[in-house]
């Protein structure tokens, strides 16, 4: 079994699931800003960016247990896995009632920077202090979907997501309204939170019987053991955090709740591309570790052009198909709560955005390599050294260009340290040549991403392809051919000459 063919089977089965996520995050998006409005759903961005750094809670936890987890599986020993999960349960309640304390700071602060007065700052607090729940609650339950995780039981974690997500779609439908909005998505959160942890506690335990935990089981030298796993972990964590979640907080302290909602509809789709994409580089990292294990140097390299190829193809093809048709897709999905200039800016966000990902994307690859060959510190310090640049141009340019500025404060340091910096390193450590990175990988992509950006030139000049859901769908299914059929027609092509050679 070829290990890109297993990559492509997992991607793909991960999809399934994924497609399926978005398809409801799509939906609610819209009808959130449409129960609530655009100031009342501005105020839900703010608090839920805030919320969202608790992520850095989580110190790089969750992949050590799912790692050691996976590991002393394999290995029969129960006694340490029992240890491992002790070990992160115990600090994730400590972290899950530093959390509450916090949610406590800020709901009494919540006047100050979020400039809420009357009943929106009470219904603002008390939003805030669910959500420190929810945060609690969900680092608990986390331990036991990272032991699915290190049993490789992704079929259950997607199984129980999706039951979730579908529970969460009904909530809203049912309860959501414009009084009480914000504490009302807070409370549907929270009731998701607890049943979908309450299911991962159960199935880990009936997958894996000998699971037990409590407090004589906590032990230093596996506590030694997780610990440096993880510190270079969260520094990519605490990197990551602060790449996701600077640019809507920077707009609401800045320019108000209102800017941020433009910005948002261009991130999200920014989102939606990416996503599926990203899932490459998460199977990527162990399958390079086991190739660097057999120290099979050649295999490894062979695997992360082919990767990187596929990578290039699809953020390529979401870059033309955004260019010529996001204008559409954001005007019938948000166009009528926002302005004419609102949806433009938008759409220039997404492109900026977008562009970005052209190289962020692929540099995930190499990243994933990077840490799959053992080489973990260097690019997870590089990635820190893009975050900080990042919140320091972001809100630099926004006090001169508004929300555009914030979007190129994103993109410039992509550039900058992905490019210029990341990419140098990892083809030094992994031992490959940039310009066959550029004759295997890159070139290869051209013509059928030509044959792509020719289709939606012409197809983009006529007017039945616009202003309809259903044209737009057909524009990217055909759109989606057209660019296989061209890749497929190259390789033929390419094995023809080799033939003949």
């Amino acid at each position: 079994m070829s290990s890109i063919g297993s990559v492509t089977r997992n991607v793909l089965a991960s999809w399934g699931t994924h497609a399926s996520n978005l398809v409801i995050g799509f939906f609610l998006t819209r009808y959130t800003l449409d129960v609530l409005g655009v100031s009342t759903y501005g105020s839900w961005l703010l608090i839920n960016s805030i919320a969202s750094y608790s992520a850095l809670l989580y110190c790089g936890l969750g992949e050590t247990i799912s790692r050691y987890v996976a590991k002393y599986h394999s290995e029969g020993n129960w006694l340490r896995i029992n240890q491992v999960v002790t070990l992160v349960l115990s600090i994730y309640l400590g972290m899950g009632a530093v959390a509450f304390l916090l949610a406590c700071v800020l709901c009494l602060s919540a006047g100050w920077w979020g400039g809420w007065v009357g009943d929106d700052l009470i219904e603002a607090q008390f939003t805030i202090l669910i959500l420190g729940v929810n945060v609690a609650v969900g680092m608990a339950g986390s331990v036991f979907g990272g032991v699915l995780h290190g049993l490789r039981r992704f079929d259950l974690e997607r199984g129980i997501g999706f039951s979730f997500d579908l529970v969460r779609l009904v909530l809203f439908l049912a309860f959501l309204s414009d009084r009480y909005g914000l504490v009302t998505i807070a409370l549907i959160y929270l009731v998701v939170a607890v049943g979908e942890n309450l299911a991962y506690i159960v199935l880990a335990r009936r997958i894996l019987p000998t699971l037990a935990v409590g407090p004589r089981l906590l032990n230093r030298e596996v506590f030694r053991e997780c610990g440096q796993f993880s510190s270079m972990v969260f520094v990519s964590v605490v990197a990551s955090q602060l790449i996701n979640a600077t640019d809507t907080i920077t707009i609401g302290l800045l320019l108000g709740k209102e800017a941020i909602v433009p910005y948002y509809f261009g991130l999200r789709l920014t989102q939606f591309a990416k996503q599926p994409i990203d899932k490459i580089a998460h199977i990527c990292m162990p399958t390079a570790g086991a190739l660097q294990g057999a120290l099979d140097t050649g295999k490894r390299n062979r695997f992360l052009i082919k990767t990187l190829g596929i990578v290039l193809l699809l953020v390529g093809g979401a870059f033309i198909g955004a260019w010529f048709f996001a204008t559409d897709v954001l005007s019938l999905w948000v166009g009528s709560k926002l302005t004419v200039q609102d949806l433009t800016q938008s759409h220039r966000i997404l492109m900026v955005l977008l562009g970005a990902q052209l190289i962020a994307l692929p540099c995930g690859i190499l990243r994933a390599f990077l840490f799959g060959s053992g080489h973990v510190k260097v690019p997870a310090l590089i990635y820190l050294g893009e975050a900080c640049t990042n919140l320091a141009l972001s809100i630099t340019l926004c006090l001169f260009w508004g929300i555009e500025g914030v979007a190129w404060g994103t993109t410039i340091p992509v550039v900058v340290f992905e490019l210029c910096v990341l990419v140098p390193y990892a083809l030094s450590k992994l031992q490959i040549n940039l310009l066959r990175i550029l004759d295997e990988a890159v070139l290869p992509q051209c013509v059928p991403l030509l044959a792509l950006l020719a289709y939606s030139f012409l197809v983009s000049n006529h007017p039945w392809s616009h202003g309809d859901w259903r044209a737009l769908f057909a524009v990217s299914i055909c759109g989606a051919g057209i660019l296989g059929g061209a890749l497929w027609i190259r390789r033929k092509l390419d094995r023809s000459g080799l033939a003949a050679a």
